[in-house]
């Protein structure tokens, strides 16, 4: 997935807090099925960015599970 296919800028209603763009590239890589040393390994980063990074996507859009994050990510028009 490139970032090019993100939607431009998704933000939590809950919060009011608009998703980096690394975040809403970690949420993108979220949607498909890989694991989270999958998704360091893809961004040239450590596994325990990439979980600091979900976790602050997770707070930011009001959600405590990959798959509400998914669903979220989906509702607001990511791939």
């Amino acid at each position: 997935m490139t970032t090019m296919e993100i939607a431009p800028s998704p933000r939590s209603d809950i919060f009011g807090e608009p998703l980096t763009t690394r975040e809403r590239v970690v949420l993108a890589e979220l949607t498909e099925d890989v694991t989270l040393e999958d998704i360091a390994r893809r961004l040239f980063v450590t596994r325990n960015t990439v979980k600091s990074q979900v976790r602050s996507v997770y707070r930011k859009i009001g959600v405590s599970t990959r798959t509400e994050a998914v669903a979220w990510a989906r509702a607001a028009g990511m791939r």
